[in-house]
C-alpha cells in the first residue's frame, strides 16, 4: 500500500511540474500597440493606417475582446502588417499634444472621459470601441462593440482593401470569406 500511495505521489508531482509544449499553430502572437504619440512618430516616415482601439480598464468586453480576438496569430499578424495598433485608455489622465490640439482628461458623471477618445467616437462613448484612421488621419469608421476574431479580420480586410469606398461594410461582409 506504501509504494502505490508513493507511486500515486510521484505522478501527482509530475503531473503538477510538466506543462505540454503547445503545436506551433497554436502559439499566440502578440499585437504590437503603440501609445498615440508612437504612432504619430512612425506616421511621419512610413504612413500606415491606424486601428485605435478604445477601452476602459473596468470594460469586461474590452479585456474579452483582448483575449479572443487582438491575441489570435491571425488578427495580430494583420495588425502588425498593415496598421499602427493603438491602444487608447477612454478615461486616462495624461495629456495628448496632437494636430497642434490639447487632448486632455475631463472630469464627467462619475469618471470622466479624455477629449481625445470623445473627438474620435463622435461623443458616442461605448466600449469597446475600434477607430479606422487612414494615412492622411481621416476618420475611416468606428467599429462599436466586441467582436469575434473572424468577424473583426473582415473588417481589418475590409480597411486595408479600401473597400469602405465601394460598397457598405455588410455587403462587403456578406461577400468575404
Amino acid at each position: 500500500m506504501k509504494n502505490i500511495f508513493g507511486l500515486f505521489t510521484f505522478i501527482l508531482l509530475t503531473m503538477a511540474f510538466t506543462h505540454p509544449t503547445p503545436a506551433p499553430q497554436e502559439l499566440e502572437k502578440k499585437v504590437k500597440w503603440y501609445s498615440w504619440e508612437e504612432a504619430m512618430e512612425l506616421q511621419k516616415t512610413e504612413p500606415r493606417k491606424l486601428m485605435v482601439d478604445i477601452y476602459t480598464d473596468w470594460c469586461h468586453w474590452c479585456k474579452v475582446m483582448d483575449k479572443k480576438t487582438f491575441e489570435k496569430k491571425e488578427i495580430a499578424d494583420y495588425l502588425n502588417t498593415h496598421f499602427y495598433p493603438i491602444k487608447l485608455d477612454a478615461e486616462q489622465k495624461a495629456d495628448i499634444l496632437w494636430a497642434g490640439n490639447k487632448f486632455e482628461y475631463k472630469k464627467a458623471g462619475r469618471r470622466g472621459v479624455h477629449t481625445l477618445a470623445y473627438s474620435l467616437l463622435d461623443g458616442k462613448m461605448s466600449y469597446p470601441s475600434v477607430v479606422f484612421l487612414n494615412e492622411k488621419m481621416e476618420r475611416i469608421m468606428i467599429s462599436a462593440g466586441f467582436k469575434k476574431a473572424p468577424d473583426f479580420k473582415k473588417e481589418l480586410s475590409y480597411i486595408v482593401e479600401e473597400q469602405y469606398g465601394k460598397m457598405p461594410l455588410q455587403q462587403y461582409k456578406s461577400k468575404a470569406k
